[in-house]
């Protein structure tokens, strides 16, 4: 991630997607406009990390994580952790078994979800026809 520059020029460019570069007590940081002029944010930024918040919070997500995290716990206690000479070869297997297993556990949740709301959907549109 970047850090804010703290210079005492401008930053803004007249070109389309231009770097400046300033210099304090040895670190450089760069600054870049964005190719609709510069300024601040425009409020469809705003709206759209406002919406990718509030999805994060949603239950829907939190249960994913959830279902990820189970299905990753119950491939690892599958596999076992063992002590020997091939430990490590072991437990990298695991963690993609487990990763496997969490990607899965997710996307048959997801299906299941969208199954929901199809027929939720479907059930709307013929109660309105009716």
């Amino acid at each position: 991630m970047a850090k804010k520059a703290t210079g005492k020029s401008s930053g803004k460019s007249s070109g389309g997607t231009a770097t400046k570069s300033t210099k304090k007590a040895g670190t450089s940081v760069a600054r870049v406009s964005s190719t609709r002029g510069g300024g601040g944010s425009s409020s469809s930024d705003t709206n759209m990390s406002d919406a990718f918040i509030k999805l994060l919070q949603s239950p829907l997500v939190a249960e994913l994580v959830a279902v990820a995290a189970t299905a990753a716990l119950a491939a690892l206690a599958e596999q076992g952790f063992t002590s020997g000479s091939t430990r490590g070869r072991r437990a990298g297997n695991a963690v993609k078994a487990a990763g496997k297993a969490a990607a899965a556990a997710v996307g048959r949740r997801l299906g299941t979800e969208v199954d929901e709301i199809r027929k939720a959907a479907k059930a709307s549109k013929e109660g309105a026809a009716a």
